[in-house]
């Protein structure tokens, strides 16, 4: 369960970490996002440290399907824009994909 709020709290601060460099560069507005942006982006990796998997590639590639649904709620209540059926769709296989990684069964070589 703890993994999961690290996943979602890491996931909220990298789009807003981002974010920051979107309203900058993409939007103009003050170089000043720039402050809380790095902030929130070092959050982002600090807390991603704090899911206990035996391996990094795979607690990054389980947070992926987290990270896309946060995505997605982000688009729906900070930018105010829809998301569309396709949206969703993408979601539920990403994060299909995701449980599979994390929790298919581990082979090993001979």
């Amino acid at each position: 369960m703890l993994n999961y709020v690290c996943f979602f709290l890491a996931a909220l601060f990298e789009i807003a970490g981002c974010y920051g460099f979107w309203m900058w560069l993409r939007q103009g507005k003050s170089a000043w996002w720039m402050v809380p942006a790095m902030l929130s982006l070092a959050l982002f990796a600090l807390l991603l440290t704090k899911v206990e998997a035996a391996y990094a590639g795979r607690a990054y590639a389980a947070y992926g399907g987290i990270y896309i649904i946060t995505s997605i709620a982000w688009l729906a209540a900070v930018e105010k824009v829809r998301p569309l059926a396709t949206d969703w769709v993408g979601v539920g296989l990403c994060v299909i994909g995701a449980t599979i990684i994390l929790l298919g069964p581990r082979f090993t070589s001979a």
